[in-house]
Formats: structure tokens, sequence, C-alpha cells
């Protein structure tokens, strides 16, 4: 009877995480109206592998090393996905969606600024985003901005992650990095 319950449970985790990972669409009702997920971008599938709660430590351009927690959910009916970010206790908030079968990122900076960004490559274990000017219309020499980011799991443990992005600040371009560990 033990080994009964043992299969039957583990045969319905094995359908919950084949749903939630799925690339196939799936319904969500509201209310009376039924929408149907989209077919995704390899991107936006791609970033999916980062949802739940990460921590760590950024480095940033001088050195001084702070730290950093994220935590991505899926919404909007699987739709879109959204970060919480906060660095050295500062919140800021980065969302992910496809427009036209292209991930387009958005990033509301501490800056004060909100860079929009395409995909400039994508693979099995990393997504880079750069600036689409043609959205965001900065300027290095007046304004402070996110410039390009990119994230990339650990092949060889998931649950690991390194974040490159660089920023434009006071018309120079800064590199910093961050190392997140998945904590849920």
């Amino acid at each position: 009877m033990k080994n009964f319950r043992l299969t039957i449970l583990l045969l319905i985790s094995s359908f919950i995480s084949f749903e939630i990972f799925s690339d196939e669409p799936t319904t969500t009702v509201i209310g009376d109206v039924e929408a149907t997920e989209v077919n995704h971008s390899e991107a936006f599938n791609q970033m999916k592998k980062m949802l739940g709660k990460w921590e760590g430590k950024t480095t940033q351009y001088t050195g001084s090393v702070i730290d950093t927690n994220s935590e991505f959910r899926l919404v909007s009916g699987g739709n879109t996905i959204t970060e919480k970010i906060v660095e050295d206790g500062v919140e800021m908030l980065t969302t992910y969606a496809d427009k036209n079968g292209e991930l387009i990122v958005k990033h509301y900076c501490a800056l004060g600024t909100q860079p929009v960004f395409k995909v400039s490559d994508v693979s099995n274990q990393s997504v880079e985003v750069k600036l689409d000017d043609s959205l965001s219309n900065y300027h290095p020499e007046h304004h402070s901005y996110v410039n390009s980011m990119k994230w990339t799991v650990n092949p060889k443990n998931t649950s690991s992650a390194v974040v490159d992005s660089t920023l434009y600040l006071e018309g120079k371009l800064r590199v910093q990095q961050s190392v997140i560990k998945r904590v849920k």
C-alpha cells in the first residue's frame, strides 16, 4: 500500500512538473472568458528557467559587492514573466513578454529610466538582451541606464546562474556581474 501511494504521488508530481514547464499552450479562464496561452519565443521559454526565487551577490564596476535577490513569476495567464529584483535594499522591476514572436524586456530601474531590450542572442543556457534604441531613446551623454543584460544558467547545476550587465553612468559604460543561486 505504501509503494502504491508513493507511485501515485510521483505520477501526480510528474504531471504537474510537465504542465509547468510545457511549451504547449494551456487554457486560462477568467470568469466566462477563455484565453489561450500563445506559443512563446525560444528566448521566453529559456527565461522560464529563471522562475523562482534567487539570492546572491553583485560585484559592481567599483569593486563593491552587494546583496541581490530576484523573484521571477509567471503571470498574465502564462504570457508574461515579472522579475522583482532587489539590489542592496533597492527594489526594481523587469518584465519579459513576447511581442510579434520576439521577447521584449522592459526594466524599471532605480536610475529613473525604463530601458526596453530585444534579444541579441539565445542558447540552451543563456539569454542576452541589448538596448533597443528605437523603443528606448536614451543616450549616454544625457541619461544613466542599463544597456545590456545576459542570464547564463549553469548547465551542471541549474540552481545557479550568472547575470552580466552593462550600464551607462554619467556617459561611461560600466560592467557588473551577479552570481545567484535558486533558493525556492
